[in-house]
């Protein structure tokens, strides 16, 4: 057994491609998920069916009351973390800026930034040798649109993405004399769902040209950067954003 992974937005993805991997390199899985249960039970039911150790919780991660009770779910019933994957995020719909209302705009800090805020915390002062804790591993799941700013599609996403970047090695710094290692991985073009819910379904086909390998991304590939990142191969990574953007 590899420890105990505790993936937030995990039922689709790059979130359920990280615990279906997670759990096939050994370790006991927490699925979480906000809306869509179908979805993340047949990412549970998957890893289960492969002889792998899963729960699935319901949670907002940007309400701190649920993070709690979500953390807790994780320490009565598969025992102490040992890595934590802030993947739960969206991109609130697509437009320029002058076009979003103030709700629209909180909800998408909320949920990228002080949600990833609040489950760092709670692992942390569970996994920090400082409290008592064994250590692990922290992964936040940044954006390049943080570097390109998102001008005319999300800008109020691209600058949560920027926030996590600058929370990401700021908690590095903090937490690493406890046994905790933090890094982020900053993904590119990845071909998942999240732009059709933005309104811009066509979008990812359409950028192609862009990249230079010339394909999209997959969350496979974003979850065997999580893996890894999480893993003791990367034990000297402190404080860094990977990049998987095909070189765009």
């Amino acid at each position: 057994m590899s420890g105990v992974a505790l993936i937030t937005g995990s039922g689709r993805g790059i979130g359920a491609a990280t615990a279906k991997l997670a759990a096939r390199r050994g370790y006991a899985v927490c699925v979480n998920y906000l809306k869509n249960e179908q979805r993340a039970d047949e990412v549970v039911a998957e890893i289960r069916a492969g002889g792998g150790r899963a729960i699935l919780v319901q949670a907002d991660t940007a309400n701190e009351d649920e993070v709690v009770r979500l953390f807790e779910r994780v320490d009565l019933e598969l025992g102490p973390i040992t890595a934590l994957v802030n993947n739960a995020g969206i991109t609130g719909r697509a437009g320029r800026l002058d076009s979003f209302d103030a709700n629209a705009i909180r909800r998408v800090l909320e949920v990228n930034v002080v949600g990833a805020i609040l489950c760092a915390q709670q692992a942390v002062r569970r996994m920090s040798t400082r409290n008592g804790g064994a250590g692990g591993a922290i992964v936040n799941v940044s954006s390049l649109a943080a570097t390109l700013g998102g001008a005319n599609q999300w800008i109020p996403y691209a600058a949560a993405k920027g926030a996590i970047n600058s929370f990401t090695i700021g908690l590095a710094k903090e937490v690493a004399a406890d046994g905790i290692r933090v890094n982020a991985i900053s993904p590119g073009l990845i071909q998942t769902e999240i732009h059709a819910e933005a309104g811009l379904g066509e979008r990812l086909q359409k950028m192609i040209p862009q990249v230079p390998i010339g394909r999209l991304g997959t969350a496979e590939e974003c979850a065997e950067a999580i893996l890894w990142l999480m893993s003791g191969e990367a034990a000297y990574m402190i404080g860094s954003i990977l990049t998987l953007s095909g070189g765009r």
